[in-house]
């Protein structure tokens, strides 16, 4: 009895370590394949058309990675129904890391927020890799108003509440304006445009009191002086605008806002690809005509790491969440 004892003993220990040596090569295979990442064509999918700040950003940095990987890099354009379809057209897809989402603060923080029924769950769904770039908004009124700084805005807004309306294009914004009305304790109408260009344009003549958006669309209204510029989202003072101060500096605390643009991946890529992926996108944000590409346009490099861009991502969440609930903004 004794010896079928250790016999079985033995031809236990010989399956285990039978099992553990096929673990072992698998594992050794899989880490084999992370390591000769990429292995064909890398697709970027961005959920806006073609033309926009996001497709400049996800081309910019695509060329670069494929200078870098030495495979080559599409971008897909895949927008609409809330940033659904470009999500779950990276949900659905291998998770090997050559197929990636340009993710925004909109997709990926706010849509969780307001929209019904969202198709796809931030954390759970999707890997954040790099935190690509971000830029502040600017607040904005019609320059023939007779107000000339925030606090006069705000003063204005609560004497007149009929005349406290504001534009902007899409819900990113319009939470926006909200978490700006929770802390002046105003109340504005939100009014929304197709694009900001046509909100700057029902600002100029009057349409609107104010605008909350990106500088992009408000900067030639701006320098002709159609608009006047009262304050900025950022925690510093832009230096394409260094006369315009900060919320902060305006009596406004708490209302630091900075848009944002990052590279995600299905949530179940292996970890070896996605530190290399952040290690890429990290020297491309280093790289000098990048920058230089990147402020032209407004946009401010960052490339964060992985553990940042996901803390990022959490906090965010949260706050967008709360803002939501508070305006009772909701998009079915």
């Amino acid at each position: 009895m004794a010896y079928y004892r250790v016999a079985g003993v033995g031809f236990a220990f010989v399956g285990f370590a039978l099992v553990a040596a096929l673990l072992s090569a698998g594992i050794a295979a899989v880490l084999a394949q992370d390591l000769r990442f990429p292995t064909r064509t890398i697709s970027i999918v961005v959920a806006n058309a073609a033309g926009g700040g996001t497709d400049y950003l996800a081309r910019l940095v695509g060329q670069k990675l494929q200078d870098r990987l030495g495979q080559s890099v599409i971008i897909e354009n895949k927008p609409g129904a809330n940033s659904m379809i470009a999500a779950q057209s990276v949900i659905r897809s291998a998770p090997d890391g050559h197929t990636l989402l340009m993710g925004s603060i909109g997709m990926l923080t706010v849509n969780p927020a307001v929209v019904a029924n969202l198709s796809y769950d931030t954390q759970r769904d999707f890997a954040p890799i790099s935190n690509i770039a971000q830029f502040p908004l600017i607040l904005t009124v019609n320059a023939a108003a007779p107000i000339k700084s925030a606090a006069e805005l705000v003063a204005y807004a609560k004497a007149n509440p009929d005349k406290a309306n504001a534009g902007a294009s899409g819900p990113i914004f319009q939470v926006v304006q909200k978490l700006f009305e929770l802390r002046t304790g105003t109340k504005f109408q939100y009014i929304a445009y197709r694009a900001n260009s046509e909100a700057m344009i029902a600002l100029m003549r009057g349409d609107i009191l104010m605008s909350l958006s990106d500088s992009g669309p408000a900067t030639g209204p701006i320098q002709d002086g159609r608009v006047r510029p009262l304050a900025v989202t950022s925690a510093k003072r832009l230096p394409s605008y260094p006369d315009v101060p900060t919320m902060a500096e305006a009596g406004i605390s708490d209302m630091v806002v900075e848009f944002w643009q990052g590279m995600v991946a299905p949530a179940a890529t292996p970890k070896p690809i996605i530190r290399k992926l952040e290690s890429e996108l990290i020297e491309i944000v280093k790289l000098p005509d990048v920058r230089e590409k990147m402020v032209v346009h407004e946009l401010f490099p960052v490339g964060s790491t992985t553990e940042d861009y996901a803390a990022l991502i959490t906090r965010e969440l949260k706050q967008w969440a709360e803002v939501a609930k508070a305006g009772n903004i909701r998009i079915e």
